[in-house]
């Protein structure tokens, strides 16, 4: 049977990430970086494409697993007829090259247990050269190479192009694996010792688990939300991607399967007022400067995603030797999606610079004028038709959301200026903007009929996005539009009790064929809703429930299937576990913060 979504647990050192199934397969790692070519991709293919499986002889899924707690070393376990053993993955931060530290621990009985490592660079299409040297088996291809020794050693051998080894242990017992990658053509990098990497990496997590200031009602789930946050950021910019994963499907056998492995701008406030409240300002500083970066000149150019370091081509293409995650096709790598034109980054970006400036976050040179410049670009482009937050492929609209997220722009440029009296800015034309920009979307984005806001002006269709409306403060939560467009979404597009992010019967809309899931991030968007219109207890309900949707180990997808039971799309998603972090801290956040 193939392995469900949610059959993976992560690991990684801020810098890439690696999915471990319950079997004790590694099946996706790509190196040096999140949006490297994958060295182990049987996620999207076979065992052929490359993982590297490690487990008692014979045995298939294991008996439990575990993270430790408040770290991002993960504990896999299997009882067999034989005994107990214990498997110990982690990927430590690196000095220099990346390292996947495996470690098996005899804990009852002798337990015979078998390696094997099936290399395929190039997102499994490169069959590697394997030597052996100085006690390492060696395997290069083209730019890349990859080490692997054991402490102690154990006997391996070379088999239909994989790596095997097979050993006993008893209680007590320890056989520790390190796999290093580098380029070819550098000599090997240091070894690291993998039980010392075990006891700083336990010590480090925990350091940067115990900085979390929330203390109420779920913590588990929210400091679990947060290392995963953490462990999504690219550490030498700050850089934090959608997901580890590319073309994980959003409906099994169908053709919405996305790279996630860049960093997108939809994002940004919502990520830094989780970091923020959490109390992690120094990795919310680094999102900011990431930010900046990013944006760096001409707003005309503004893109809605960039890559880990702010890179701007990010071309889109199939491969084709990959069968799909349970046969869904094709296996994309790159986002077409960062050429299309979406007018609420404008508004995200507004909202993250000004929630930095009033959060107290030391001032960058140039911050306002790059504002400033925004403005001036939006001033005339608002009235453009976009493709809108959800990236549609079906032609662009006036969607209503993206011109709520105008008036977010023109909104805290004007709470700017107004609070720093002393910055220069046209602070008249501003407000005619934000007036403006709000009298055409009650207008045309509003309708009475049904007392709701739709996705696009004249159109039927609803959009869980309007569900943000009170929370970026385009109206109060009172007003009888708002208390409207709540009942309406979670009627038109609400499933199982959770939420689509829009219909996609009408295929006019977004472009593509087939269906997908109900939308995580979406679903925490309506507990905030909810919560804030005086529905807190239903509010509570639902968050209970989503939190109860992460797999074993606290993971969340993008999406998920409340029929099948499955989750669907990308993972772990960023996006979904920045709601549960918010809506952690609407809900309970005055009798949680520490």
């Amino acid at each position: 049977m193939h392995p469900r979504i949610e059959d993976y647990a992560l690991i990684g050192d801020e810098q890439t990430a690696a999915l471990v199934g319950m079997d004790g397969s590694v099946d996706w790692l790509c190196l040096p970086r999140f949006d490297s070519a994958a060295c182990f991709a049987r996620l999207l293919g076979d065992e052929e494409n490359g993982h590297w499986r490690i487990a008692p002889e014979g045995a298939g899924r294991c008996t439990r697993r575990a993270y430790r707690p408040d770290t991002l070393v993960l504990d896999t376990e299997w009882e067999t007829d034989q005994g107990a053993v214990r498997v110990t993955d982690l990927m430590p931060q690196r000095d220099r090259a990346p390292d996947l530290v495996r470690i098996v621990e005899g804990l009852r009985g002798e337990v015979t247990v078998h390696s094997v490592l099936r290399l395929r660079f190039d997102y499994g299409s490169i069959v590697p050269w394997v030597r052996r040297a100085d006690g390492h088996r060696v395997a290069v291809a083209g730019p890349d190479s990859a080490w692997l020794r054991s402490e102690p050693e154990v006997r391996s051998w070379g088999e239909e192009n994989a790596t095997h080894a097979e050993f006993t242990v008893t209680p007590g017992d320890k056989v520790a694996f390190v796999l290093t990658w580098h380029p070819s053509h550098e000599p090997r990098p240091p070894l690291v010792d993998p039980f010392e990497s075990l006891r700083h990496s336990v010590a480090d997590w925990r350091a940067w688990a115990s900085r979390c200031r929330y203390h109420g009602p779920y913590r588990d789930a929210v400091v679990r939300s947060l290392i995963t946050l953490k462990a999504l950021t690219y550490a030498p910019t700050g850089g934090i991607v959608a997901a580890a994963t590319t073309s994980l499907p959003e409906e099994l056998g169908g053709v919405r399967n996305w790279d996630y492995r860049f960093c997108w701008l939809r994002d940004s406030t919502l990520t830094l007022g989780a970091l923020l409240a959490a109390g992690y300002q120094e990795e919310a500083e680094a999102w900011r400067d990431w930010l900046l970066r990013a944006v760096a000149g001409d707003p005309a150019d503004l893109q809605i995603m960039y890559g880990l370091a702010g890179e701007r081509r990010l071309p889109e293409f199939e491969l084709p030797w990959l069968s799909g995650f349970a046969g869904s096709r094709p296996v994309r790598i790159g986002n077409g999606a960062v050429k299309q034109l979406q007018l609420d980054v404008y508004g995200e970006v507004m909202d993250t610079l000004s929630l930095a400036r009033d959060a107290g976050l030391p001032a960058k040179p140039d911050i306002w004028a790059v504002e400033c410049a925004l403005m001036d670009f939006l001033t005339t482009a608002w009235r453009q038709p976009d493709e809108g937050l959800w990236e549609v492929r079906g032609g662009r609209r006036h969607f209503v959301h993206s011109k709520v997220m105008v008036w977010v722009a023109a909104d805290r440029a004007v709470r700017t200026l107004e609070r720093y009296p002393r910055l220069d800015g046209d602070l008249e034309g501003w407000r005619r903007l934000r007036e403006e920009v709000h009298r055409e979307v009650c207008e045309l984005g509003y309708d009475p009929e049904r007392n709701t806001f739709t996705q696009s002006y004249g159109s039927r269709e609803l959009d869980a996005a309007l569900l943000l409306i009170p929370r970026v403060g385009f109206l109060p939560p009172d007003d009888p539009r708002v208390l409207g467009t709540i009942d309406a979404v979670r009627k038109e597009l609400g499933h199982e009790g959770l939420l689509h992010r829009y219909s996609t019967e009408d295929t006019a809309v977004d472009g593509l064929p087939g269906g997908e899931g109900t939308f995580l991030v979406c679903s925490f968007w309506l507990a905030d809703a909810l919560h804030m219109t005086g529905r807190t207890e239903e509010a509570r309900e639902l968050f209970e429930r989503l939190v109860g949707l992460a797999n074993d180990v606290g993971l969340l997808s993008e999406e998920y299937d409340p029929v099948s039971g499955r989750q669907l799309g990308n993972v772990p998603q960023a996006f979904s576990h920045i709601g549960l972090v918010n809506t952690a801290l609407a809900l309970f956040g005055t009798e949680g913060a520490g």
